[in-house]
């Protein structure tokens, strides 16, 4: 079990997803607008969302204290980059 959260239209929220196995970035991309066209996602339900919505998002992944998997789909800020 992973949690993976998605910040979209300046909404943010938790979704536990069940995953077998590591999974690529576009996976979670595709993932994401699945549960969130769906409404499995708390305060994000957005029905008409395009296939493309997290193409230029960036998939974040770490380990929680206690070793669960958090993966975060976030959007690129353009601060930060060299």
């Amino acid at each position: 079990m992973a949690t993976l959260n998605i910040t979209y239209d300046g909404h943010s929220a938790d979704v536990p997803v069940e995953l077998e196995r590591h999974i690529s970035d576009a996976d979670v991309r595709r993932i994401a607008v699945e549960l969130v066209r769906s409404g499995g996602v708390p305060g994000l339900h957005r029905f008409q969302l395009r296939d493309e919505a997290f193409q230029h998002y960036v998939v974040d992944r770490f380990r929680g204290a206690h070793g669960e998997e958090r993966i975060y789909l976030r959007p690129k800020v353009p601060f930060g980059a060299c």
